[in-house]
């Protein structure tokens, strides 16, 4: 098969690779769509995955090609997503159900082969068969949109209550997009420049140019840059008695000024963190909960794709997003 290898820090190599073994209780899976997470430019560029050589990519959805035990045969031809996460089922988070927090748990396209290939290997427990009519490059989607619908639970958000998001990236314009739809009076996104201000307004959201003329409006708001001015920015959106999640991936150490550290204090801000987002195979979780809203026509996340390319042009959208040479929100690769 044909896939982006990573043989060393900025090392990618579009070649050939061996076709991944599907044992007993797992799938192969041909892909059809795989999104360019943020995540995987600096996995890719600067700090490396767990292990040499890795296929990344854990946004990613496509067609059963086979399965590794025959009781599974039904789901032969059937088009998934597919949690990237693979818990150890074994940990106390893990018998509790919560598996985004599992002690000991693997993860596709980081510490095992990804989704940037013609064919991945996964547990059959980590497919979600897809509702139909949800196209391929939607269900790459799942991913970065449960992981939204996640924080936007965990800041608790009660209808009538005001949001506010951030970061403009796709997992973050996804949350205010959840947010709105879960009854926020409003679900504001704080922009830089604008391209953004104009993606996120034809989206129907209200863009919000400085942060401070906004300062300590919101009921919640939600971090999803991951830098220490991100993390600023967001307690000092947040009114008193209200919560701050933060969300986005740190890009190093994560320091509180004095006055910030003081506002969560004085204010008494609950701060939230939150991590990946629930699954549980067939049972209800933020992933079928996704599915099931683009399903019915509740969100649609094709409006946040800007930029689709062949697989063979993957090095492309990688370029633009690490040079930021283009204004984009998520940029899609879609395989044979």
């Amino acid at each position: 098969m044909k896939a982006y290898v990573l043989h060393a820090v900025g090392d990618l190599r579009y070649e050939d690779a061996p076709t991944p073994e599907c044992p007993e209780g797992w799938a192969l899976v041909r892909v059809k769509a795989a999104g360019i997470c943020s995540s995987d430019v600096p996995r890719i560029f600067t700090k490396g995955t767990y292990h040499f050589p890795t296929i990344p990519g854990h946004e990613l959805s496509g067609v059963v090609e086979s399965v590794g035990s025959p009781a599974d045969g039904g789901l032969c031809g059937r088009p998934v997503g597919v949690f990237p996460l693979i818990p150890c089922r074994r940990c106390p988070q893990c018998e509790a159900g919560n598996y985004e927090m599992c002690d000991h748990y693997d993860y596709v396209g980081s510490r095992r082969d990804g989704g940037f290939a013609e064919l991945v290997a996964v547990p059959v427990w980590n497919l979600l068969p897809l509702p139909e009519g949800v196209s391929p490059t939607v269900a790459a989607m799942l991913e970065p949109l449960a992981v939204a619908l996640h924080a936007v639970k965990r800041s608790r958000l009660a209808t009538g209550q005001s949001a506010c998001v951030v970061g403009t990236g796709m997992i973050g314009i996804g949350a205010a997009l959840w947010a709105r739809m879960l009854g926020a009076s409003t679900a504001d996104v704080v922009v830089r420049n604008e391209a953004k201000r104009r993606m996120v307004e034809r989206l129907g959201l209200t863009a919000v140019a400085a942060a401070d003329a906004c300062a300590g409006r919101y009921d919640v708001a939600i971090e999803a840059v991951g830098t220490p001015g991100a993390v600023a920015q967001a307690v000092g959106l947040t009114a008193p008695g209200g919560t701050a999640v933060l969300m986005g991936n740190p890009s190093g150490d994560i320091t509180l000024a004095q006055d910030v550290y003081w506002r969560v204090l004085r204010k008494q801000i609950t701060l939230r963190g939150t991590w990946n987002s629930s699954y549980h195979g067939a049972q209800p979780s933020d992933w079928t909960e996704a599915a099931e809203a683009i399903a019915r026509g509740a969100i649609s996340p094709e409006r946040l794709v800007t930029h689709v390319f062949a697989q063979n042009e993957l090095g492309r959208g990688l370029e633009i997003m690490r040079a930021h040479s283009e204004p984009y929100c998520k940029i899609m690769t879609t395989w044979n």
